[in-house]
């Protein structure tokens, strides 16, 4: 085949979802020390279902697959996330996310964690 008769080759696209140095509430990005752990998970809370509260003590990156989800993060304020937001959620800090919405709510939840640090600590209620 001539060069002109080549077909044309399909290149794939790229979409960017997140790109920060800083978590939800401002803190800067910064990585747990020891041997680094990726863990991926799909969170599923029902409707009215709570995730009580808790910290992350390491980076968490999250998209939010389908549903409503309203976290509280104290003297931080309340935001809302809906399907298709992604967030790099508060590391350190205290908050509860709540399912707000009128069904399921599903996350993809990413922890870039480490042997030594916790992707998730459960605190008292507040």
């Amino acid at each position: 085949m001539a060069p002109a008769e080549q077909p044309q080759r399909m290149m794939p696209t790229v979409e960017p979802i997140l790109q920060t140095s800083t978590d939800v509430i401002g803190q800067p990005l910064v990585y747990p020390g020891g041997t680094a752990t990726v863990t991926a998970v799909i969170v599923h809370l029902e409707e009215g279902v709570s995730t009580g509260w808790h910290q992350h003590e390491v980076p968490f990156f999250a998209q939010v697959l389908e549903g409503e989800l309203t976290v509280d993060y104290g003297t931080k304020g309340l935001r809302v996330y809906v399907a298709g937001d992604a967030l790099l959620e508060a590391v350190n800090w205290p908050h509860n996310g709540s399912n707000t919405g009128s069904g399921p709510v599903r996350i993809l939840a990413v922890y870039m964690g480490s042997d030594t640090a916790k992707n998730s600590v459960a605190l008292p209620n507040r």
